[in-house]
């Protein structure tokens, strides 16, 4: 764990996100394949990469979107992309979380992109995450907020009731144990857990920002 420069001032929260997401960038180097992430956190993080693309400070980066939102954004900005078909194998990916508990285990979703973020960010040698402070947690799930699950059509209220009667009378607990569990209900796609994957998470708070390296 390092910190590094304190702020003079309090900051917004918009603004904690945008130093994070800066931070994150210096990770970035010229000829990488990278995961572009989804939210508004992450928006800081193409942004800043179309802006050094643009100075000339890099150069030779191919972006592969985690949604059709940053898909938009990247070719806004000039940054090249391609795919996992063309490139199964990246170098880097930079995203945001809306929890992450101290063993960087994360909660990721609740933007409706968690199947393509997770394919992305499980093809990445490294897997830097972005968040301000307000986002850690002791535990997954302890912000109260639900964990989001991506479901097929498909008679998709009896699968959201199977879902509920997994966990209606306890907590998540195990986590390894709840992944597997809900990914073994036929109509589940894909869940919000995201275990095991982050290598970095970049911390923006009130003291200044925090790196925590598994």
């Amino acid at each position: 764990m390092v910190s590094t420069q304190s702020p003079s001032r309090l900051l917004t929260q918009d603004e904690l996100k945008k130093i994070a997401a800066y931070k994150a960038v210096e990770f970035v180097e010229s000829g990488m394949v990278l995961g572009l992430g989804t939210g508004s956190t992450a928006k800081y993080a193409v942004d800043r990469i179309g802006e050094l693309l643009r100075q000339g400070k890099l150069n030779n980066i191919i972006g592969i979107p985690t949604s059709k939102k940053t898909h938009e954004q990247a070719v806004s900005l000039g940054i090249p992309l391609s795919d996992l078909d063309s490139h199964p194998f990246l170098d880097l990916a930079i995203d945001g979380a809306d929890e992450v508990d101290p063993y960087l285990n994360l909660v990721k979703g609740r933007g409706g992109s968690l199947l393509r973020e997770k394919m992305v960010e499980g093809a990445c040698k490294k897997f830097v995450v972005i968040v301000d402070e307000s986002k850690l947690v002791k535990h997954v799930g302890a912000s109260g907020l639900a964990i989001p699950v991506e479901i097929v059509p498909f008679c998709w209220k009896f699968t959201a009731q199977r879902l509920q009667a997994l966990f209606e009378d306890a907590d998540i607990g195990d986590l390894k144990a709840a992944s597997d569990a809900i990914l073994r209900l036929a109509g589940v796609v894909e869940h919000g857990m995201f275990l095991d994957m982050a290598t970095t998470v970049i911390v923006a708070g009130e003291l200044g920002i925090t790196v925590k390296n598994k």
